[in-house]
C-alpha cells in the first residue's frame, strides 16, 4: 500500500497562532491488488485497508466517482481482482469534537444546492484547533448552514477541501455534500483548479515573472515554520509562478499562480528566494528588509506594517468545475481595504522619490 496523503499534518502545532497550515483537505490512498485476491466488493476491500474509513464514506466516495480502478471511475459493488491497480480520493473525515454553530457574519460570493464560495476576512481561523474551537470559519458555516445534514451533527471539518492561513484573505469554495465534497477534493488532488494570489513581497524581482521550485516541509531549526528544500530529499514538491504586477521601490505587488497546495507555500517560497511577503512575522517579512537606513524611512515602513498588520497576501481568484453540473465556475475579488491602502502608500512613496530625485 503507498498513501499518498496530500497536504494534512501528523498535528496541527505548526502554528500556534492556528491550526490553517494546509491548504487541502484531503486524502489519497493508492493500492496494487496482490496475485492471489480473492473477488471482494471493492468497498469491502477498501475498508479492510484503510483505518477508520467506514463502509458508508467509502460507498460515497464511489458515488462521487473518485475510486478509481486502472484508470477508470468504478461503483462500490465493483469486484476487486488480482493485479487491479486502485486509488481513492476523499475528504478528510470530521474529528470527533463537537463545534458549536455561531453567527458570524460571511462574505458569501456564491451559493447554491452544492457548494458555497466566500471571500474570507483576514484574522479567521478556518479550521477549529489549539484554541481556536470558537470564532472560526467552520463555526460559521455551522449556523449558515444548519439545515443542511452534512454541517447539522456538529462535527469538525464538514465541506473543507481546502483552507488559507489565518491572516491570508480570500476565496474559497465548501461542499454542502458528502459527493460535491469528495469531487472537489479530486480537483484540487488533480491539480485541475485554478488559484491565484496576489502578495506583496520584499525587494526588486530581478525578472518579470518566473517559478519557484522546491520541496517544502517543516522546518529543522523552527518547527512553527516550513522549509524549502531544493534537493527534494525532505518535504513535499511544490511549484509556485509568479509575475510582478506593479514594482514599487523596495517591494514589488506579485501575482503568484499555485500548481500545489503546500503548507504556507508562497510564504516559505518567497522567503525562500530571498523576497518574503511584506509583514510575515513568520518568515522575516517584519523587518525592514530593503530600502535606506534613514529614520524616516523606517517611520515609513513601521506605518506600512501598522496599516495591514497581517502578511500581504491574498487569495484573489479561484477556478473550478461545479461538482454536480459539470460548468466551469470562476470566482474573482477585489484586494481587501487594508492591502489596497497598503498598496497606495507605497505608490506615493515611490512617487515622491521620483519628484526628489
Amino acid at each position: 500500500m503507498k498513501d499518498l496523503n496530500e497536504g494534512y499534518p501528523a498535528n496541527d502545532e505548526l502554528d500556534e497562532e492556528s491550526s490553517d497550515e494546509q491548504s487541502e483537505l484531503f486524502e489519497h490512498f493508492h493500492f496494487d491488488v496482490d496475485k492471489g485476491q480473492t473477488l471482494l466488493r471493492i468497498d469491502k476491500f477498501l475498508v479492510n485497508k484503510i483505518q477508520n474509513a467506514s463502509r458508508n464514506r467509502v460507498q460515497n466516495a464511489a458515488d462521487a466517482g473518485t475510486i478509481l480502478v486502472n484508470g477508470k471511475a468504478v461503483k462500490s459493488s465493483y469486484k476487486v481482482k488480482p493485479g487491479d491497480s486502485i486509488s481513492i480520493v476523499m475528504a478528510y473525515p470530521p474529528r470527533d469534537v463537537e463545534i458549536l454553530p455561531e453567527n458570524i457574519p460571511l462574505n458569501i460570493v456564491y451559493e447554491d444546492n452544492d457548494v458555497v464560495v466566500i471571500n474570507k476576512e483576514p484574522g479567521m481561523v478556518v479550521h477549529p484547533g489549539h484554541g481556536n474551537f470558537s470564532g472560526t470559519l467552520v463555526n460559521a458555516l455551522m449556523y449558515h448552514l444548519k439545515d443542511v445534514p452534512l454541517f447539522s451533527s456538529g462535527e469538525v471539518r464538514p465541506g473543507l477541501v481546502h483552507r488559507i492561513d489565518k491572516n491570508t484573505s480570500g476565496i474559497m469554495v465548501i461542499g454542502k455534500s458528502e459527493i460535491a465534497t469528495n469531487r472537489l477534493a479530486k480537483q484540487f488532488f488533480d491539480r485541475t483548479t485554478s488559484r491565484k494570489y496576489v502578495a506583496m513581497v520584499w525587494g526588486n524581482m530581478d525578472e518579470p515573472n518566473g517559478t519557484i521550485t522546491g520541496h517544502i516541509g517543516r522546518s529543522i531549526r523552527d518547527r512553527k515554520k516550513m522549509q524549502v528544500f531544493p534537493d527534494g530529499d525532505q518535504g513535499k514538491h511544490a511549484i509556485t509562478h509568479w509575475k510582478v504586477i506593479e514594482p514599487l521601490g523596495y517591494v514589488n505587488l506579485v501575482e503568484c499562480k499555485l500548481e500545489t497546495g503546500r503548507t504556507h507555500q508562497i510564504r516559505a517560497h518567497f522567503e525562500h528566494i530571498g523576497h518574503p511577503l511584506f509583514n510575515d512575522d513568520r518568515y522575516g517579512g517584519n523587518l525592514i528588509v530593503k530600502g535606506t537606513t534613514f529614520t524616516k524611512y523606517k517611520q515609513f515602513v513601521h506605518n506600512c506594517f501598522t496599516i495591514c498588520p497581517r502578511h500581504a497576501l491574498h487569495a484573489k481568484s479561484l477556478g473550478f468545475t461545479h461538482p454536480t453540473t459539470g460548468k466551469e465556475m470562476f470566482f474573482d475579488s477585489e484586494i481587501p481595504a487594508d492591502m489596497q491602502q497598503l498598496i497606495e502608500k507605497w505608490r506615493i512613496y515611490v512617487g515622491s522619490r521620483e519628484i526628489e530625485e
